[in-house]
């Protein structure tokens, strides 16, 4: 498995496309073309890709929201390449690179019904700091974990 990390808006890389197909697959709901409108607000960003056979088969976004406070926003895995630790070492260089960047909190949001990711983000050091109701009505989860 190799690993890149991008902190500039790559969209016509080949591992850009990749990661946008990788996430169409998995969030059904919501566009890859978020990505980038999302991204290109943010002064600071890190896109993380696990790449397989010459195809992202895992990614994780995140990007500054505070002064010393990293929002982790995106990630997913490819089904066929999940509980092999690629999410776990992803999730674990965005925050090495966080620490090195200066940041001192790491925030994330899930869902109940991802409870994978939840328990990831739990067996890794965040903590639980509050819940919402979001504009669909579902219950989300925050989570922090301090670097």
């Amino acid at each position: 498995m190799e690993y890149s990390a991008f902190t500039n808006l790559e969209t016509e890389s080949i591992w850009y496309k990749s990661m946008c197909l990788l996430h169409d697959s998995i969030f059904t709901t919501q566009s890859s073309d978020s990505i980038r409108e999302e991204l290109s607000s943010r002064p600071r960003f890190l896109i993380l890709v696990a790449v397989h056979d010459g195809r992202v088969v895992g990614y994780k976004i995140g990007y500054q929201d505070r002064k010393s406070r990293f929002y982790s926003w995106l990630g997913g895995v490819y089904p066929e390449y999940r509980s092999h630790g690629i999410a776990s070492e992803l999730m674990l260089r965005q925050h090495e690179w966080c620490k090195c960047q200066g940041y001192a909190v790491v925030r994330t949001q899930t869902k109940n019904k991802w409870r994978s990711m939840l328990i990831l983000n739990l067996r890794l050091g965040f903590d639980v700091v509050g819940t919402y109701t979001d504009e669909n009505g579902e219950s989300k989860i925050i989570l922090e974990k301090h670097l």
